[in-house]
């Protein structure tokens, strides 16, 4: 085959495909046009996931109504016009290439006006091709409404997730925008109901309280560090031990208030509870890490979510660092106590202990398959499954761990994680015989869900309600909790609600005619 020029048209189409993965990807580049203009308050509205509909509106300065048409130009932006300002980028939108690479998947169109000018400007688009254009009346600000998304590439739309699962993603995108720009209002209408509304009045705790809801917003810790030899910052909230989540998606990071996915961040923040927290149990965090411009890149990915920095390990430093301050100052390692000789009698461990199959799952297990002991002092996180050999108990270690004896060594077991993965067992072993028992709770138990887990519930209500959980809703994302599984009964009910909404390992047992044996989610 020789070598030619593609048409415009599916080089468009190509290039989308790096910038335009799926609806949150649209969501994202306009809202941070909106941020970009200046806008006090955004809105965006969405129906079925993203994919019928995404309008976002801002009030912010608007186009010039000449200068519309060339917005939808590849490569056209009014961020940078020289190598030394690519280098400084401040902004959150630079490349020149969201608005383009929306309208070539998509029906769309933008009405703009800049307050001083008295009229306002509208353009339509179909597959990037404009259809119409001219003068229409509207507010100051710009609002662009994308329809029928990825209409003429359904290949594309097969690999979406459902309508709830899109929606998520895209709850989870706009409550962090509202945790870094706290100034800005922002209100997320999911078909035609209200999902999701920031106070916007520059308070980062009134913002707290509006993404994750009181009980969490009073746990997180506020974080404040720097090094004083690079000049790095770290600012934002960080949740006390108290508070966690069973997988990593309550990690936020913003690097100059610019959000990105860093499992380096991830892991410095991981480093700062060591010690503090259960197995496979996760923090909540919410951090911005200021660091001069030149010292990192954000153009090493189209969509600009990851990004690369010139001192890596200074900043992994300076992130646990300012963690691990606050987590000391707030409470203090706890020294090592003997534990009570009548704790656990010295008794022949059951051979039959649980082990791990699920990843990050809280109630899926926790167990490392440590069978054969630790060797050059590293645990291989895939060694091969081999039963577990009789263990003598001898003792207890802070309330967390049992410490036991087996012909290998010393082996030390999660107690909660076992126990945890014996609880799953029973939920399935009831799932599977369809006979769900509820356990009435004496006092009702108040539970905040954040969007992302108030939109599962919801979808989800019918399938959770069969398993055994009674609820009711109590106003601002808040649920009343009367009924757990029996098997929950004699722990925290709610966060027994809030590990089953964020577990993948429970995903199955929320939706129908699904295989949700322990086989197949190991």
């Amino acid at each position: 085959m020789s070598i030619k020029v593609l048409p415009p048209d599916l080089a468009a189409k190509i290039a989308a495909g790096e910038v335009v993965e799926r609806p949150a990807s649209v969501v994202k580049e306009l809202v941070e046009n909106s941020i970009d203009a200046g806008s006090s308050q955004i809105t965006i509205e969405i129906k079925a996931g993203g994919v019928e509909q995404i309008k976002v509106i801002d009030d912010g300065h608007g186009i010039a109504s000449e200068e519309v048409s060339i917005a939808f130009q590849r490569h056209a932006t009014s961020k940078i016009d020289s190598q030394e300002q690519l280098d400084a980028i401040a902004t959150l939108g630079f490349r020149g290439e969201a608005l383009p690479s929306i309208a070539a998947v998509s029906r769309t169109v933008i009405t703009t006006r800049q307050p001083l000018n008295p009229g306002g400007f509208r353009l339509e688009l179909l597959w990037g091709e404009p259809v119409s254009s001219g003068s229409q009346g509207s507010p100051p600000g710009t609002a662009v409404e994308v329809l029928d998304l990825f209409g003429n590439l359904p290949a594309r739309r097969k690999f979406l997730k459902s309508s709830s699962a899109e929606t998520s993603r895209i709850q989870e995108l706009v409550s962090r925008y509202a945790l870094v720009f706290p100034g800005i209002r922002y209100q997320l209408m999911v078909d035609g109901r209200v999902s999701f509304t920031s106070p916007g009045k520059g308070v980062h705790r009134e913002a707290l309280l509006a993404v994750y809801g009181p009980q969490a917003a009073t746990a997180m810790l506020e974080v404040h560090g720097e090094d004083p030899e690079t000049g790095y910052q770290v600012d934002g909230f960080a949740g006390a031990p108290s508070l966690t989540r069973a997988n990593r998606t309550y990690m936020t990071f913003f690097v100059n208030r610019r959000w990105v996915q860093s499992r380096m961040l991830s892991f410095a923040v991981e480093e700062a509870y060591i010690g503090l927290l259960q197995v496979k149990r996760y923090p909540l965090a919410a951090l911005n890490i200021s660091i001069p411009y030149e010292e990192v890149d954000v153009n090493s990915h189209p969509s600009k979510r990851e990004v690369r920095f010139r001192e890596e390990n200074r900043v992994f430093s300076t992130v646990q660092r300012a963690v691990r301050a606050v987590l000391m100052a707030d409470s203090p390692i706890p020294s090592l106590a003997s534990p009570p000789e009548s704790a656990y009698p010295a008794a022949v461990a059951p051979s039959f202990f649980p082990r791990s199959a699920f990843g990050a799952a809280r109630y899926g297990g926790g167990m490392p398959d440590y069978e054969g002991g630790l060797e050059g002092g590293q645990a291989d996180a895939r060694l091969p499954k081999q039963p577990a050999p009789p263990l003598k108990v001898v003792g207890q270690l802070k309330l967390t761990y049992i410490v036991a004896e087996g012909p290998a060594g010393m082996f030390l077991v999660d107690q909660h994680a076992a126990h945890e993965r014996v609880l799953f067992d029973r939920i399935y072993e009831k799932a599977s015989e369809q006979e769900p028992q509820s356990q009435p709770l004496l006092e009702l138990v108040s539970v905040d869900l954040s969007p992302a887990q108030g939109d599962t519930l919801k979808t989800h209500q019918e399938a959770l309600e069969n398993y055994g959980f009674q609820f009711e809703p109590f106003g601002d994302g808040s649920y009343l909790l009367r009924a757990v599984p029996a098997i929950f009964s004699e722990g925290d009910p709610a966060k027994a609600l809030l590990d089953v909404l964020d577990m993948t390992a429970f995903e199955g047992l929320v939706r129908q005619n699904e295989d949700v044996s322990p086989a197949s989610i190991a």
